[in-house]
């Protein structure tokens, strides 16, 4: 990706968390990914709120999510970078978490998915964004599936 996209993509990721957190989720929960070649409209996102693992600072990141039994899913594609995201290694470090969906927060704890649950998520959340495969065929290291439990809702995120 050259310097121009990349931070043109920056841009566009902060724009759309300001857009969520400014409209307490009314707007940039589903968002059109169809227009960018990479996915359908109105795909759904989360916020993230994880703690950095070496500043403790609180560190929110917009992603796609699904559904499975309950649990809220995210993908660490990092679209197909060599390495996991920063958000997946906070959440390793720290796996008590806080999101919102929409309009809803919750508190949970995150889980990575192991085999054989993580391959029916995965053809499930490729579906649901299929540039998740090509993420997977450009880069060696196994994109990693997080199941978010929530385990109570809360007023402020």
């Amino acid at each position: 990706m050259s310097d121009d996209a990349t931070a043109a993509a920056a841009k566009w990721v902060q724009d759309h968390l300001k857009k969520y957190l400014d409209s307490d989720g009314a707007e940039g929960h589903l968002v059109d990914y169809s227009v960018m070649g990479a996915g359908h409209p109105n795909t759904p996102t989360l916020l993230l709120k994880t703690l950095g693992r070496r500043s403790r600072k609180e560190q929110i990141a917009p992603l796609i999510y699904g559904r499975w039994k309950g649990d809220f899913v995210i993908v660490g594609s990092k679209g197909g970078a060599p390495d996991h995201p920063a958000w997946y290694h906070n959440l390793v470090a720290h796996p008590k978490v806080k999101f919102q969906a929409a309009g809803e927060k919750f508190q949970a704890t995150a889980r990575e998915a192991s085999e054989p649950e993580r391959s029916r998520i995965w053809e499930y959340m490729v579906v649901l964004f299929p540039s998740y495969a090509d993420y997977q065929r450009a880069t060696p290291r196994k994109i990693p599936i997080v199941l978010l439990t929530p385990t109570e809702k809360i007023e402020a995120f």
